[in-house]
């Protein structure tokens, strides 16, 4: 009669950082899971694609269009006044005899270059990616609703996840776009056990959560920093 076989443990244990104390003692005192986390895809659900919001960027937009109305009506003042016989604005003939005066390799004429080539770069890029970095955006259920979450609010309620679980002394979450990074600190239980604790909870947070993308997991945790 054979024997039965050993049926494969579902967690798989990651390296563990060991410190070696004067004593010889090998203690473990941090355990990570790196990025090895990845949530479950979400299927597309009956309300459509949840892209992200875009930003209106109300101040960039008043910015640009308060410099260009400025210039532009000096601009068009001084045309009118040149038209009707009357001498230019001192500020143009320095700037046109100055401007004819330099050669391209100037640099004055290449700070000012790469200065508008900046500023021209930077709106369009302002132009074409949505902003609002913050706010997260959660399953299109419905075809009319739409809904975000902001990344603060989406790393508080992980973090009332985390220091329910055994053994976690403290615990501090970041979240971005598509990361979600825990360090927790833990004052007693094994750090494995902690952090396999902590994934299983935190992964189920993240689904919990209703976000379109969930972002993946890293959980580390540590010892407390002995005094002293």
């Amino acid at each position: 009669m054979s024997e039965p076989h050993d049926q494969p443990d579902s967690t798989r244990r990651l390296p563990t950082v060991e410190s070696v104390p004067a004593g010889g003692a090998r203690t473990m005192d941090q355990s990570a899971s790196g990025s090895s986390y990845e949530p479950v895809p979400v299927p597309d659900r009956p309300g459509g694609r949840a892209g992200r919001f875009w930003s209106q960027r109300r101040i960039p937009a008043a910015l640009v269009a308060l410099v260009v109305l400025g210039g532009a009506g000096l601009l068009l003042y001084d045309v009118a006044a040149v038209r009707a016989d009357h001498p230019a604005m001192r500020w143009r003939r320095s700037l046109a005899d100055d401007l004819a005066s330099r050669h391209l390799d100037d640099v004055w004429v290449l700070a000012g270059s790469a200065a508008a080539a900046a500023l021209g770069l930077w709106l369009l890029f302002l132009a074409l990616t949505p902003g609002l970095r913050a706010l997260l955006p959660m399953r299109r259920d419905h075809a009319g609703v739409r809904a975000g979450l902001d990344r603060n609010a989406a790393a508080l309620v992980l973090r009332d996840r985390a220091v329910k679980v055994p053994g976690v002394q403290s615990v501090r979450v970041r979240t971005s776009r598509r990361k979600a990074t825990v360090r927790a600190v833990s004052h007693f239980r094994e750090l494995d056990d902690v952090r396999a604790d902590l994934d299983t909870v935190l992964g189920a947070g993240i689904k919990e959560l209703g976000l379109a993308k969930p972002p993946r997991l890293s959980v580390y945790v540590r010892r407390p920093a002995k005094k002293g």
